[in-house]
């Protein structure tokens, strides 16, 4: 049988799969901001073996259409920053900065801003809004290690906020709510029970 590898940042955005993880799953953390995640990742790929990664986790919505609670599954990961946008920084060419999903999920898609750092001034959100619907620092880190090892990924994630000066507050009130309804969500379409959707 398949092994599948199911990742989040912190034990919360699991809502309790951690402790009791789906038949065919393995569970790991990768800790929060895409380097870091990137090198979890890479770790359990090589450890695991898996055949499919699913990240789950939270994010911050730049569109106004994307309420809390609403859950989504991403298209593609951008790395960038709001200097990149203004033309105040560049990348080398050679450099990787999208990612794709590597399998889909029956869950809206949008494509995902990852920024350095969680955006807080309005003027900057409405920039990356130009670039995606949502905001996490961790699943370009992921979406990279997977490309790299030639594994599919996946990510499912749900809006805990609105990205701007009120996020932080936004998010501690909201996330583990919306983690669990994620969860809720993905265990009543059967993705964990059917991977391969």
């Amino acid at each position: 049988m398949d092994a599948f590898l199911l990742l989040a940042a912190f034990p919360p955005e699991l809502a309790g799969l951690g402790d009791a993880p789906p038949q065919g799953w393995r569970v790991g953390l990768t800790g929060a901001g895409a380097i870091a995640a990137a090198a979890t990742t890479a770790r359990l790929l090589a450890e695991d073996k898996p055949s499919k990664v699913l990240f789950v986790g939270t994010c911050g919505a730049y569109r106004t259409d994307l309420d809390i609670g609403g859950c989504v599954a991403v298209s593609e990961a951008v790395a960038t920053s709001v200097p990149e946008i203004r033309r105040r920084a560049y990348r080398p060419g050679i450099e990787a900065t999208r990612w794709s999903a590597g399998w889909d999920l029956p869950l809206p898609r949008h494509s995902l801003a990852a920024p350095p750092a969680i955006t807080t001034d309005p003027d900057d959100a409405a920039l990356l809004a130009g670039v995606a619907g949502v905001e996490n620092l961790e699943v370009a880190g992921v979406f990279a290690a997977c490309a790299a090892a030639c594994v599919p990924a996946a990510a499912a994630l749900v809006v805990a906020n609105r990205v701007g000066p009120n996020a932080h507050g936004e998010w501690a009130a909201n996330h583990e709510g919306a983690s669990g309804k994620l969860v809720d969500t993905l265990m009543a379409l059967g993705v964990f029970a059917d991977p391969g959707l």
